[in-house]
């Protein structure tokens, strides 16, 4: 039952931050000063991601001075946002084109008067980095889809010629898992019941040696994860007759499978693997904070020392070939994080950088771990930020009621962490409580409460939600008049869900790349999605039977329009491949013919989710005016924040106070004296 409380009229926003109070959004969302930091497989030489006239690109400099850095690649438009080390001392990196997720792979030389980019794959398919061996430093394995859209084979590539040669056609296969001297060891079948099955190749034939069933199977419970250098022993995550994942390894030659770690609340998540054997060294464990198990006693004084070095969570994100140095990063929740390179023969920790150095001293709030009971007595493990001096008692509870907005996760197959969140940071800084709830459904917390959100798109994943909105009215911490709804990708749909199934839940909501008719959704994925179509299913519901078209026709907000009376905000990129630019579109429409307000906006050089800081900032901007206008809170005005972005407003621009007139500055500026 809900027990929120519809507002009745207009808020009038807060003060606009002329005290300097606000941070402003070029800070919170702009590119990082540097992130990704990996050292070179030999040890001698850093890299990250830094902008280069406004751009991501990549860096490199000698491992014993980073100030010597400088820019190897001169991307100008979208910047890199993925890379590894070839063993040739060549970077490799992925680039799409606006958000289409047709990955290309390059290369370049980061050697001195060197810095010549090549593309080594062909437009149109999706590649991705198969294997890159210590073996093979002039070669790499790349899986591509431009045979069959649907299936990616294994190719061999040359780095000096760029040819390339077949490795391993895909019968129609999910994936494999290849070792250091490029033989194919695993194949991964999709089954059509939402189950999987591990093949092996023997005999010129594929031999299943384990069968896993529809309930313990996800990408997220078991999983294969990697192979040591023998090529016999295969590390997985098995969550078979138990509940939560646990870390095992199975010998490919006897089917022996040995259990290495295991955790009663959580799933076996992150792992560090050896550089050379390759051999898992510690697992980590994350129910409402990460947690590692060490299972090689020889790096156990390394984590040791590392864990007095800084505060916040602690990953080794990078290792030299030889394991003599790592690259260290330290995870905060009020503010940036920082990476260190550690010696490991001295003991050393030197501090290199902190990713965004405009963020030290600015007021940033605490996130807060809570465990909230959902109306069937599920635990919904949740985070919870408040505004800067709202929380004296640090107790997470503030003095007085607060607007809040509830942020949705994507995926649906996904979860919230504790951490520093950009969104939140922003959201709290502006006067809001912000709420994030691992709803049924989210990763990580075990099979029982993964399998609990199937078939409940719409039902009781959306209830957790609501049932956290009234935790939050319970608990003191939100004006019950003062609600939002938040979300991109699976997030935005429940956006659009609560507005449209529940629509007096919340005062208004914000919709970014949500699917609003489940039967288009499901029907216009990409092609490289097919062998998971037995597992949507199984998640979502069957759009290829009457029955199961009618279930998910009634989960689809597009069918329930006409509810909607709070007022929506719906953000889309154009090129999106996952959620159709037409999902967006259809309940634009549909909203429009009834007379109901919204706004919608649309990126033309953007996919599922923004990726250019100049876009990120607009939507951000647009979305601040809109939540200051309906809830209160208050709001940095959009000033420049739209001159550089590629935002388009079909619909909607005079609903959102300043939006038509940042518009219109915004294209007298651009079309010149």
């Amino acid at each position: 039952m809900l027990i929120l409380v519809a507002r009745d009229g207009p808020y009038s926003p807060g003060p606009n931050g002329e005290d300097g109070s606000l941070i402003p959004r070029q800070v919170l969302f702009g590119n990082p000063d540097k992130t990704s930091v990996k050292i070179s497989p030999d040890g001698s030489q850093i890299s990250y991601l830094a902008p280069a006239n406004g751009v991501l690109n990549l860096w490199v400099a000698p491992a014993e001075d980073p100030l010597r850095a400088r820019p190897v690649t001169n991307d100008t438009h979208r910047g890199i946002r993925s890379y590894a080390w070839a063993y040739n001392n060549e970077i490799l990196y992925l680039q799409d084109t606006d958000g289409d997720e047709n990955w290309r792979l390059f290369k370049v030389n980061p050697g001195p008067g060197k810095g010549e980019v090549e593309c080594l794959t062909p437009k149109g398919c999706l590649a991705a980095i198969q294997k890159i061996s210590l073996y093979f430093p002039n070669e790499i394995l790349v899986c591509i889809n431009d045979r069959d859209p649907r299936y990616h084979d294994i190719y061999r590539f040359n780095l000096s010629t760029g040819n390339r040669s077949l490795l391993q056609k895909n019968p129609g296969f999910g994936g494999f898992i290849t070792d250091d001297k490029f033989q194919v060891r695993l194949a991964v079948n999709l089954t059509a019941d939402g189950g999987a099955e591990y093949l092996v190749p023997r005999n010129g034939s594929w031999e299943i040696i384990l069968k896993i069933n529809s309930e313990d199977y996800s990408p997220y419970l078991s999983s294969p994860i990697g192979i040591d250098k023998t090529g016999r022993m295969l590390f997985f995550t098995d969550n078979r007759n138990r509940d939560t994942a646990a870390l095992k390894v199975l010998d490919l030659d006897s089917g022996r499978e040995t259990l290495i770690a295991e955790d009663p609340n959580a799933d076996a998540s992150a792992v560090l693997v050896h550089p050379r054997d390759c051999t898992i060294q510690a697992v980590a464990f994350t129910y409402d904070r990460k947690h590692w198990k060490i299972l090689d006693s020889s790096i156990e004084k390394d984590m040791a020392r590392l864990r007095e070095v800084a505060d916040g969570e602690m990953d080794v994100v990078s290792r030299s070939l030889d394991d003599k140095a790592w690259i260290v990063s330290y995870l905060r929740d009020n503010g940036p994080g920082d990476y260190y390179y550690y010696n490991r023969s001295s003991g050393e920790a030197r501090f290199l950088f902190t990713w965004n150095k405009e963020l030290e001293d600015k007021p940033l709030a605490r996130m807060h771990p809570v465990i909230i009971k959902s109306r069937d007595g599920l635990d919904l493990i949740s985070y919870i930020t408040l505004p800067l001096g709202r929380d004296g008692d640090g107790n997470d509870h503030p003095d007085r009621p607060l607007p809040l907005v509830l942020l949705v996760h994507g995926g649906p197959w996904y979860r919230d962490n504790w951490g520093y969140n950009s969104i939140h940071q922003w959201l709290a800084n502006r006067g809001y409580a912000v709420l994030s709830i691992n709803f049924r459904g989210s990763t990580g917390f075990g099979k029982s409460f993964m399998n609990a959100g199937n078939l409940e798109w719409g039902g009781k994943m959306q209830d957790d939600l609501i049932d956290g909105a009234n935790w939050a009215v319970a608990e003191g911490i939100a004006d019950p008049d003062r609600i939002a709804i938040m979300g991109g990708s699976y997030g935005g749909y429940a956006t659009l869900a609560a507005l449209t199934m529940t629509p007096e839940a919340f005062a208004c909501g914000v919709d970014l790349v949500g699917p609003s008719n489940l039967i288009t959704f499901l029907e216009s994925v990409p092609a490289y999605w097919e062998p998971l179509t037995g597992l949507f299913r199984i998640r979502i519901g069957d759009n290829t039977t009457e029955e199961g078209r009618a279930f998910l026709e009634a989960r689809s907000p597009i069918n329930h329009a006409e509810n909607v009376t709070r007022p929506l905000l719906i953000g889309q990129g154009a090129n999106d491949p996952r959620v159709r630019q037409n999902e967006s579109e259809q309940i634009v429409s549909s909203l429009e013919k009834r007379g109901t307000p919204v706004t919608y906006l649309v990126f033309p050089d953007e996919g599922h989710g923004f990726a250019r800081p100049e876009n990120n900032m607009a939507f951000f901007a647009v979305t601040e005016a809109f939540l200051a206008q309906h809830l209160g809170g208050e709001f940095e005005p959009m000033g420049s924040d739209l001159q550089r972005s590629s935002i388009t407003v079909p619909v909607g621009a005079k609903e959102v106070p300043g939006l038509q007139e940042a518009l219109e500055a915004r294209d007298e500026t651009s079309a010149g004296p």
